[in-house]
């Protein structure tokens, strides 16, 4: 972080990659939203992506863009925040990561009673199959769905 000087007194303001992941992290909570008060309404999850890029007024690979690497400049932040609703600076905003959702506290019961139901090889496989999702990686088809395959 970088120290800025304000009326003798050294406060600190985030630095460029700080207020970058702040913006990301503030726009994806902004997304998450949407998407469960449309879910909530009955609208199917398929498209919502689309949907939200329009409503913020942005195209969908800006959308995609932004939740991979693109930066959030101040324009783009002040349109975003617009469109959502929100006052001007509310994507600049350090927040507390919000409680998990009921759907993601069921997938982390879910995934340690997985956990605790194997053994270390399954926990290894485990692992690899969700580290390959966060990666972007196609995850590999489980041992038996393979040996499935291959005695056709």
């Amino acid at each position: 972080m970088r120290t800025r000087h304000s009326r003798g007194a050294a406060t600190r303001s985030p630095s460029v990659s700080d207020l970058s992941q702040t913006r990301r992290r503030n726009a994806l909570a902004l997304f998450q939203a949407y998407a469960e008060r449309a879910l909530a309404a009955g609208a199917p999850p398929k498209g919502l992506e689309q949907a939200f890029a329009a409503q913020m007024a942005i195209s969908p690979s800006m959308w995609s863009q932004i939740k991979g690497s693109r930066s959030i400049g101040d324009k783009l932040a002040r349109q975003l925040e617009h469109h959502a609703g929100r006052p001007p600076g509310w994507l600049d905003e350090a927040r507390e990561p919000a409680t998990p959702t009921p759907a993601e506290r069921a997938f982390a019961e879910l995934a340690m009673a997985a956990w605790h139901a194997t053994h270390s090889a399954g926990r290894r496989a485990l692992r690899q199959q969700l580290q390959a999702i966060v990666d972007g990686a196609e995850p590999a088809a489980p041992a038996r769905a393979r040996r499935a395959a291959g005695a056709s």
